[in-house]
């Protein structure tokens, strides 16, 4: 009898006036700005919340529900998840305000826990290959040419039971059709993995070039990679350059590095899944 949905940060202003005109007259639309979201990640993230929560390690990947944390002086009722964007397993717990704190501070007193930056999770991310808002996609970008055709279901692609009907679909459809064709349209570009054959961290915004000097492409985030220690990075090539293992150019404060494109994860994902 509800939805509970988790937007992102920066979105969160356009998302709920999209969902509150969408739906708004058929349902309650109930934004939560008193709740906050802490993100519990790691291999040994279930080992030290099933401490303190039971019942969280029969949860796989992508489930949740209503939990009470026991942290020995209180006891918190939170809403969580077996789920992260970081490619590890681990939780994403939802919890009033009023007790974020206290249960930050029982989640850091477990053995397993330390505190980490968003400059963790950043890396974490790149390495699983999951995209940035604002780096890697935005307003402009498609799905396709993003390789996020895994959100978009197959009923609902040219052909499918339930084909169209969500926004952006007449082109979102049609940019499908032109990538599945025999030739790509020219000017068309996708997201790739990179991995730099020096070490050398290539950042965001950096030019990619093929080996005559022609711009074919961005890097969108970049940096070393501390779990494969090794430079990588993701950013968007002109199609004919996207292929594993072809060979771009990055100009570094005018240096030419040399890089590769990679298939992504370039760390293997730990998801929970039973």
């Amino acid at each position: 009898d509800e939805l509970f949905v988790i937007v992102n940060g920066a979105c969160k202003v356009g998302d709920i006036a999209h969902i509150q005109a969408k739906i708004g007259a058929r349902c309650q639309v109930v934004p939560l700005p008193d709740y906050a979201l802490l993100a519990l990640q790691g291999p040994e993230a279930v080992t030290a919340l099933a401490r303190l929560a039971p019942g969280v390690e029969k949860l796989v990947f992508m489930t949740g529900g209503n939990f009470t944390v026991d942290t020995g002086t209180q006891k918190i009722d939170v809403f969580l998840t077996r789920s992260g964007y970081t490619g590890e397993d681990g939780f994403e717990i939802s919890v009033h305000n009023d007790h974020a704190e206290a249960l930050a501070r029982a989640l850091l007193a477990q053995p397993e826990v330390k505190p980490i930056g968003l400059g963790a999770r950043n890396s974490l991310r790149l390495e699983a290959g999951l995209c940035l808002y604002g780096n890697d996609i935005d307003t402009t970008t498609n799905p396709v040419e993003a390789s996020l055709l895994w959100a978009m279901q197959k009923v609902r692609r040219a052909g499918g039971a339930r084909e169209g009907g969500f926004p952006g679909a007449t082109k979102i459809l049609a940019a499908l059709a032109d990538s599945t064709g025999a030739t790509a349209s020219k000017g068309t570009r996708k997201r790739v993995g990179l991995i730099a054959l020096e070490r050398i961290p290539v950042r965001d915004h950096t030019e990619l070039q093929d080996g005559a000097g022609n711009k074919i492409g961005e890097v969108t985030s970049g940096l070393l990679g501390p779990s494969i220690d090794k430079c990588i990075a993701m950013g968007y090539v002109d199609s004919a350059w996207a292929a594993v293992g072809s060979k771009v150019v990055a100009i570094v404060r005018g240096k030419p590095v040399p890089m590769e494109v990679s298939a992504m994860p370039f760390v293997p994902t730990r998801y929970y899944r039973g």
